[in-house]
């Protein structure tokens, strides 16, 4: 018997594979992909049709099978399962796409986190003095898993507050700006800039 409060077997295996596997795949690009100039999912994609399978390539399909699985085992009904698939999988590689200067991916989950009301949101404020300060660096492994478990709590029963219409809106805002990373990539790169002058300014 589960102790009251506890999340459900289902859901804490979820969450491990989903971050498990989602930081594991970072931790590949991390090692096999550090010099690889390419960038965004069309150039991995486009290396894959000409039989190149980049790390890039690997992160694209292996974080998005681990989000769908564990999508899957959250919920009862497969088309919600492959929704909140999406949405785990589109916001670890969300998170990883913002990770472009010391602070801005911790920045982002710990407020995406707290105007969400999610508990794990001060988890990753702890983690910001020293991303600001670089005395520590997320990488594609600490993004990814760090945003795998965001996307698990938006998707998850305290994030559901819009039902599947939500999801549906939220799965596709994260397609659509992972399809436009350079994008976010170079907003996140002025707010990065933005948080350090205001850390050095304290």
């Amino acid at each position: 018997m589960e102790p009251p409060g506890s999340p459900p077997l289902r859901e804490r295996a979820a969450g491990v594979l989903a971050v498990l596997v989602a930081g594991g795949c970072g931790a590949y690009d991390d090692l096999v992909g550090a010099g690889d100039p390419r960038r965004g999912f069309r150039a991995h994609l486009g290396a894959l049709r000409g039989g190149e399978v980049t790390s890039g390539a690997v992160k694209l399909f292996g974080i998005g099978a681990a989000g769908v699985l564990a999508g899957l085992l959250i919920e009862e009904r497969a088309v919600d399962g492959v929704l909140s698939g999406v949405v785990i999988a589109g916001t670890a590689h969300l998170v990883n796409l913002v990770d472009v200067g010391p602070g801005a991916a911790v920045a982002s989950v710990a407020v995406v986190g707290a105007v969400a009301g999610m508990p794990g949101a001060a988890a990753a404020a702890v983690l910001a003095p020293a991303d600001l300060g670089e005395r520590t660096m997320l990488g594609d492994t600490g993004a990814h898993g760090l945003g795998a478990a965001l996307g698990l709590a938006l998707a998850g029963p305290g994030g559901r507050h819009g039902g599947r219409t939500g999801r549906v809106v939220l799965a596709a805002g994260l397609v659509a700006a992972v399809a436009n990373g350079e994008r976010i990539s170079g907003l996140a790169r002025r707010a990065s800039v933005v948080l350090r002058r205001a850390a050095g300014a304290r």
